[in-house]
């Protein structure tokens, strides 16, 4: 069958739409029936990706960034039928941080990212839900994406590094919220700096917010926790670069646990993303849900 490529030629600050070529090349190289659409502006990747099921492409290749995964990923979900699986989706990782990308192994080099494409193994990650939008990667509210708003705006620096100098500025600022959680099992009451819904653990390249994530388990793993001080945030730091052993998610004060569903209530807004994208600068109600095995993602 033949695929159907849609490029974000913006992705990782128009860096996607210079790659292409050599993305092209090597989906040549290996014999990969395709057509290419290319995304003109907000909005359009999802209407490329519905209209792509439509006329019976298969797979979908999404060539960007988390955020162009995540809009294929939520416009498809949203012409299936919720809690059947999703027709098959591939990636070509052209992004900054290419996170889920990442988490499911994919190379980041585009020959051997391709030849992942051309073998086409299929295997099922779940899917995300936050309120009535799709995620593939990862969700939260808090710290991160107020990272996210000022990353956004950043534009003298590029790749990894505009995440780091983001870090720091929004620590300086020390925002807080006061909040109520409830997920199958249990609730929470109280401030809280962070609140990280993963499907994926990783996110902006170096950060692993949800360090024991699993695309794999059915469960959706939630961490949230409090720092009264800049000095408190700033320790936390580059232990979020840690993925595994001496991970900021063994501080006191941090909590993370796999999940099914989780209500959310912040008593002051928030910035809100899924998949690296903001969908909204000032949440106070969001209720996540998880879709095992709904994603067929084609894998190494």
């Amino acid at each position: 069958m033949t695929a159907k490529i849609i490029l974000n030629p913006y992705s990782n600050r128009w860096n996607a739409q210079k790659r292409w070529p050599q993305a092209e090349a090597a989906l040549r190289a290996a014999g990969v029936d395709f057509e290419l659409a290319v995304s003109e502006g907000p909005g359009h990747i999802g209407r490329l990706a519905q209209q792509a099921v439509k006329d019976g492409f298969s797979p979908v290749i999404a060539a960007g960034g988390d955020g162009t995964i995540g809009e294929v990923v939520n416009a498809i979900a949203h012409i299936t039928p919720e809690g059947q699986p999703l027709p098959p989706i591939g990636i070509i990782p052209l992004g900054t941080a290419n996170d889920l990308a990442y988490a499911l192994k994919i190379p980041f080099d585009l020959t051997e990212a391709v030849k992942v494409i051309a073998a086409g193994n299929i295997r099922r990650i779940d899917l995300g839900k936050a309120n009535d939008i799709y995620f593939a990667n990862n969700s939260a509210l808090g710290l991160e994406p107020y990272v996210t708003v000022i990353q956004n705006k950043i534009t003298w620096i590029k790749g990894i590094a505009r995440y780091l100098v983001a870090a720091v500025l929004a620590i300086m600022d020390r925002p807080t919220w006061s909040a109520h959680l409830e997920w199958d099992g249990g609730s929470y009451d109280g401030p809280v700096s962070l609140i990280y819904i993963g499907n994926g653990g990783r996110s902006g390249g170096v950060f692993f917010m949800g360090p024991h994530a699993d695309p794999f388990d059915g469960k959706l793993t939630i961490v949230y926790g409090y720092r009264a001080t800049r000095r408190g945030m700033f320790a936390l730091l580059p232990k979020t670069m840690k993925p595994d052993v001496g991970s900021y998610v063994e501080s006191e004060g941090m909590h993370e646990f796999p999940v099914s569903w989780l209500k959310v209530h912040l008593d002051n807004p928030s910035p809100a993303h899924t998949d690296g994208e903001l969908f909204s600068t000032a949440s106070t109600d969001l209720e996540y849900r998880i879709f095992p095995g709904c994603i067929q993602m084609i894998l190494p």
